[in-house]
């Protein structure tokens, strides 16, 4: 179904330039660049998507990854009657839908955006859903800005959608030539944006971005694009529109002066304020998804050697007939974080992201958006570089299970390039993340199952070297809980580890013992929640609590615990690495930092000195 373009794409710059100018703030020269794009793509005949209903599932999906670009997206939901003009006036203000970049908060989002750079990704992510796991028909529409083609994650996104032949998945490149403090990289070279795109095995389609009938066959070819993911790189005006801000600098992110609106918007012409703009229904579905089924039982022994990242590769294969809307992304080290287990178990579930951390996250949001449940896993030491994705991934509010291995020095020789020292206080400092840390092969599983359980961003941390089994299939590791594996009326200290230094603790409680000196060790393998009940219990029982981790020490498990029992009279110490790391064998680096056994009963002793 066609509108009346022009007239609806008169009505959108309306929309934008008032809005903009009740708020005294926001990006509309950005916005009206794209206005003729966006409004042909929604009322061009080319958008399905059923307006009552944001959450069926065979909606065409629209990401702005140039979310500064917000006047236009709410003008374009208004012309659409999504949304009335009295709450436009709303934009940016305290307790609107309407902020500054799109969240959540409006109905129409599809994922929040602003950070530039990741709106692609999410849209591989969708689009791999569509093609490949629900195999349904809707298409993947992002808008871009040329200023944030120079992020690397998108050249990543750009990668992986040509890789997976996403034929369903259209990028709409806003080349307008200025950034927020001058000229882009590339100025209006369309062609230099043309020769990189196609030269990674898109299909790219070069127009005048304000030319409705070059848009309109620019949309009219991607709908019958067959083999590849499609970009519509479009030459655009910045400001398009309103003279005193077409191509001009200095006006990115600044309102229109109230004054001047009533002259830019006669420049703009007769606008009917009663237009809206219809889209096309899309096909009704059913997707069919997979009944949970009953899994197998824990099959470890007492004392079998076991990592717990091996473990977590157990588990995955374990429990997907129980959760069948699990997906698993990786990022070439599978074979190390042994999510390689599952691939061959379930290959049409698992998607390889390769070194490309930073898209793996976007792909892995635009998966949960969808109903899946994506467990994303690598070295911890690289989910580092993608920590702008995961923290964006939180206004989204999304179902994502971030799982790193090789955690601290104890991997040993690799160095210190490879050992995630950082990513507790990373995950940590995140608005209602839960953080997990298993110690031994069932924990792994146990805790692998609750984070799937849980909804919401769970960080699963595991370990490269091999620990002996110390729990029994029937334990529970309840999110917010831990365990106290050893105990006594007599206890005068109380040490509390987590993976690796668990170990470590358990064995300075077997030769403190022998010199009659007895401690509590407590298994804190939730660092958040935390199990403050355990905790206060135990600093009111001892004289001293020490934390011993594998991990800096800001930000992990002893901050945590300090600050669980900040209050206390009782000295709470804290064993963590804290000198530059080295290669060498791993009970070399737990001594040289100071969080082996022996440090252990060192501090212990000192204590009780």
């Amino acid at each position: 179904m066609k509108n009346n373009l022009e007239q609806l794409a008169k009505l959108v710059r309306y929309f934008i330039l008032i809005s903009s100018t009740k708020a005294l703030s926001g990006h509309p020269t950005s916005s009206l660049s794209a206005t003729d794009l966006m409004t042909t793509l929604m009322f061009g005949g080319f958008f399905r998507y059923d307006l009552k209903n944001p959450d069926n599932l065979n909606n065409d999906r629209l990401i702005f990854s140039k979310g500064h670009a917000s006047p236009l997206f709410y003008s374009l939901w208004g012309a659409a009657g999504g949304i009335s003009e009295d709450e436009l006036l709303t934009l940016r203000k305290f307790g609107s839908r309407l902020e500054g970049h799109p969240s959540m908060a409006f109905p129409f989002t599809e994922v929040p955006t602003g950070s530039l750079g990741q709106g692609l990704s999410v849209g591989v992510g969708m689009a791999i859903n569509a093609k490949y796991l629900d195999k349904l028909n809707y298409k993947t529409y992002v808008l871009l800005g040329d200023s944030e083609m120079a992020e690397g994650s998108n050249w990543e996104a750009i990668e992986i959608a040509a890789y997976y032949k996403l034929n369903n998945l259209i990028g709409i490149l806003d080349v307008n030539r200025l950034g927020q403090r001058g000229q882009t990289l590339y100025g209006h070279n369309v062609k230099e944006f043309e020769k990189r795109i196609s030269s990674f095995g898109w299909k790219t389609i070069v127009i005048d971005g304000h030319n409705l009938l070059q848009i309109t066959k620019a949309f009219r070819e991607a709908q019958t694009n067959q083999k590849t993911p499609i970009m519509i790189i479009a030459k655009t005006i910045k400001g398009k529109g309103v003279k005193l801000w077409e191509d001009q600098d200095n006006w990115h992110g600044k309102a229109l002066p109230p004054e001047k609106l009533e002259e830019a918007l006669k420049e703009i012409g007769k606008v009917d304020k009663k237009l809206r703009g219809t889209f096309i229904q899309p096909k009704k579905v059913n997707v069919k998804n997979g009944q949970p089924k009953k899994i197998e039982d824990l099959r470890y022994k007492p004392g079998e050697m076991v990592a717990t990242r091996k473990a977590y590769g157990n588990a995955l294969v374990r429990l997907f007939p129980k959760y069948p809307n699990m997906v698993v992304l990786d990022a070439e080290v599978s074979n190390s974080t042994y999510s390689e287990f599952f691939q061959k178990a379930h290959p049409d579930k698992f998607f390889e992201m390769f070194i490309a951390e930073q898209n793996m996250v976007g792909v892995a949001l635009g998966l949960a958006r969808r109903g899946k449940i994506p467990l994303a896993s690598t070295f911890a030491a690289f989910l580092t570089r993608a920590f702008d994705q995961i923290r964006m991934s939180q206004y989204a509010m999304q179902n994502i299970k971030f799982v790193g291995s090789h955690a601290g020095v104890s991997i040993g020789e690799d160095g210190a390039s490879q050992m995630a020292l950082e990513d507790l206080a990373m995950f940590r400092s995140l608005l209602d993340s839960v953080v997990l840390y298993p110690s031994d092969a069932v924990s792994s599983e146990k805790l692998t199952e609750e984070a799937i359980k849980k909804d919401g961003m769970v960080y699963i941390r595991t370990t490269r070297k091999e620990t002996p089994v110390i729990y029994k299939k029937s334990d529970k590791f309840p999110i917010g809980g831990s365990k106290v594996v050893r105990s006594g009326a007599n206890d005068q200290v109380t040490v509390i580890g987590a993976g690796v230094t668990l170990h470590e603790a358990l064995k300075a409680y077997e030769d403190l013992k022998e010199e009659g000196i007895l401690i509590r060790v407590i298994d804190l393998y939730s660092v958040k929640p935390i199990d403050t009940k355990t905790l206060q219990k135990a600093v009111n029982e001892t004289r001293a609590i020490i934390t011993v981790e594998d991990h800096y020490p800001n930000g992990g498990i002893g901050e945590a615990v300090a600050a669980c029992l900040s209050g206390s009279n009782k000295p709470i110490i804290s064993l963590a690495v804290s000198k530059i790391p080295k290669s060498g064998k791993p009970m070399e680096l737990l001594n040289y930092e100071g969080i082996s056994a022996s440090a252990i009963i060192k501090k212990v002793k000192q204590i009780l000195r």
